[in-house]
């Protein structure tokens, strides 16, 4: 079968789920080409702001793709949000043409990931010339803390 004729049938008649992540890809290619973000944070529909000085914070809407066999949201996912969180505040603290790029990271999960949307926010710790230290909680729909991560990220010329 066609790629183009297998889409069509899975636009028409596949399941509520399959339809959803037709549209997370559509969303990802769609950011990529209007803000140049990385496919990942438009198929995950990350939506960031600055929350107070210093905190960057995203939104992160739960979709079927991203929960485990128990349930809860993969822990792929929590480490991918705390990575893209505190990347993204280090990185919008940079003067332009520089950028950050993960050189290490740890997550603690504290609960399972459950509920509609996960909130993130990041905190610099350090900045100097090339290394740069970020930490990040990760919140339920509740208000919950379900993880902590801290990243360390190269800084390039």
């Amino acid at each position: 079968m066609e790629l183009w004729d297998e889409l069509r049938r899975v636009a028409e008649a596949g399941t509520e789920e399959e339809r959803t992540l037709l549209r997370l890809t559509l969303q990802a290619i769609r950011q990529k080409r209007e803000r140049g973000s990385a496919y990942l944070s438009g198929f995950l529909g990350l939506s960031g702001e600055f929350v107070e000085e210093g905190v960057y914070q995203f939104r992160l809407p739960v979709t079927p793709f991203m929960l485990n066999r128990g349930g809860s949201v993969h822990g792929g996912i929590i480490a991918s949000l705390a990575d893209s969180t505190i990347g993204s505040l280090i990185n919008k603290s940079l003067p332009e043409g520089r950028r950050a790029v993960t050189a290490e990271m740890k997550v603690n999960y504290l609960r399972p990931g459950k509920g509609g949307e996960l909130v993130s926010r990041a905190r610099l710790i350090h900045r100097g010339r090339r290394l740069a230290v970020g930490e990040c909680e990760i919140f339920d729909g509740g208000g919950r803390r379900i993880a902590l991560s801290t990243a360390t990220f190269y800084i390039l010329d």
